[in-house]
C-alpha cells in the first residue's frame, strides 16, 4: 500500500470514528466538521511537500513534561532518564512549544500526541495546544490530576483529547502505576463521559496482559464507559530484565488478528483501535523518523521516535522542516527499509540500535 495513502486514510477514520462519538454532542459534532476540513487542507499541505521531495508526516509525538508525579515500573522515560531535576531544566518553555505547533499546523501535521512525563503538569503548553484548531491533540496522562480547570478546558477545546494510560485490569493498573490510581482514572473518565468528552485508553500490551486486554468483552466495556480510542503499544525492552515481556512473532500475530476482530466489531462502531507499531509489513516498514512520525524530546532534541531517543539536531535551531530533511533522519529511514524484510516483531530500531547510533556518531 503507499505509504501516504495509508496515513491519509488513518487519520481520516480517527475522524470519522470521533464524528460517530459525537453523534449527540453538538459542540463535538461542530469541532469534528472543522477537522474533517482541516485534515484535507493538511493532506493537500503534505502532498504539496512530497511533490517538492519532502515527505511531512501527519503525526507527530512531543513530550512536553520532564516531571510525573508516579513512578510507574519499568518507565522507559525514566529509563532514558528524560525526568527529574536535570531535565526539568533544560525542557522547552511554554511560547517555545506554540512555536512548534504553529510549524506544525503551516506543514500539515494533523495530530500531535503529548506525552511526558505527565503532560497535564505542563497546563500552559496544554493551553497552548488548545488554539491550533487545525490540529488534534491527544494528551497522553495518568489520569490522576484531573481538576475542573482541565475538565473545563477539554470541554472548550474538543480539539484535546485525553488517552489514558491503563495496564488492564483495576489489579494491573495499581501493581505497576500505585495503590487507588485506577479508581482515580476511572473517575476522570467518567467525568469525560459526563460532559460528553471524547477519550481513549493507551495499554502497554505485554507478554501478561495481551490475551486480556484484546478481549472483546475487556473491549466493549471500555466502549459502554465511554472510550472512544484504543491504542495498543507493544512493549520495547528498554530496561535490563524486562525482555520476557516482549511479544514474540507468532503473539504479534495474535494481537493484529485480534485487533481485525475489535474493529470488525459492529458493537465498537464507535471506537477507533489502533496497534503500535501494528502491521509494519503493510507499511513497508518502521514508521518512526518521518516516515508516519517523529518525536521531539522534552529538550527539543529531535529523535526517531521515544524509543529509539537519539538525535543530532533540536528543533529549536533547526525547526521541524529541518528534522524532517535532515541526514541523520535519512540514514535512520534507510534503516528501516534496509530491515524491513526482516521483521519479527516489536521495534526495528531498538533491535538495530548499533546502527542508529552510528549514524548518531556520523553527524555529531
Amino acid at each position: 500500500m503507499d505509504l501516504n495513502a495509508f496515513m491519509d486514510e488513518g487519520a481520516r477514520d480517527i475522524v470519522e470514528t470521533a464524528a460517530r462519538y459525537y453523534t449527540r454532542s453538538l459542540r463535538g459534532a461542530r469541532y469534528l466538521a472543522h477537522a474533517a476540513r482541516a485534515i484535507r487542507r493538511a493532506a493537500k499541505t503534505r502532498a504539496r511537500y512530497e511533490r517538492e521531495g519532502v515527505h511531512v508526516p501527519p503525526f507527530l509525538i512531543a513530550s512536553i513534561a520532564s516531571e510525573c508525579n508516579l513512578t510507574c515500573e519499568g518507565c522507559y522515560a525514566h529509563a532514558h532518564g528524560t525526568i527529574g531535576a536535570a531535565a526539568r531544566e533544560a525542557e522547552l518553555g511554554d511560547e517555545a512549544w506554540k512555536r512548534l505547533f504553529a510549524e506544525a499546523s503551516d506543514i500539515g501535521v494533523s495530530f500531535i500526541l503529548l506525552a511526558g512525563g505527565e503532560p497535564t503538569l505542563r497546563r500552559g503548553v496544554i493551553e497552548g495546544a488548545a488554539t491550533f484548531k487545525d490540529i488534534m491533540f491527544a494528551v497522553f496522562t495518568n489520569g490522576t490530576t484531573f481538576d475542573d480547570g482541565l475538565f473545563a478546558l477539554l470541554d472548550d477545546n474538543r480539539n484535546l483529547v485525553s488517552v489514558f494510560s491503563v495496564e488492564g485490569s483495576d489489579g494491573q493498573t495499581d501493581a505497576r502505576r500505585g495503590a487507588g490510581v485506577a479508581a482515580r482514572v476511572h473517575e476522570a473518565q467518567a467525568r469525560c463521559t459526563e460532559r460528553g468528552i471524547l477519550w481513549g485508553v493507551s495499554i502497554t500490551v505485554t507478554t501478561g496482559n495481551l490475551d486480556e486486554v484484546t478481549a472483546l468483552a475487556y473491549v466493549r466495556d471500555l466502549h459502554e464507559r465511554g472510550c472512544g480510542l484504543l491504542i495498543l503499544n507493544e512493549f520495547v525492552p528498554v530496561a535490563e530484565g524486562s525482555g520476557h515481556l516482549a511479544l514474540s512473532m507468532a503473539e504479534h500475530d495474535r494481537l493484529m488478528e485480534r485487533m481485525d476482530a475489535i474493529n470488525a466489531d459492529p458493537a465498537l462502531d464507535a471506537m477507533s483501535a489502533i496497534a503500535f507499531p501494528g502491521n509494519e509489513e503493510r507499511m513497508g516498514g518502521c514508521l518512526a523518523a518521518g516516515r508516519g512520525f517523529f518525536h521531539i524530546s522534552q529538550a527539543g532534541d529531535a529523535e526517531p521516535c521515544p524509543f529509539s531517543p537519539f538525535s543530532v539536531a533540536n528543533v529549536s535551531d533547526v525547526g521541524l522542516m529541518g528534522a524532517l530533511r535532515s541526514p541523520f533522519f535519512e540514514r535512520v529511514r534507510a534503516i528501516e527499509a534496509e530491515h524491513a524484510d526482516e521483521h519479527m516483531g516489536g521495534c526495528t530500531l531498538f533491535l538495530h540500535r548499533s546502527e542508529v547510533e552510528q549514524a548518531v556518531a556520523t553527524w555529531t
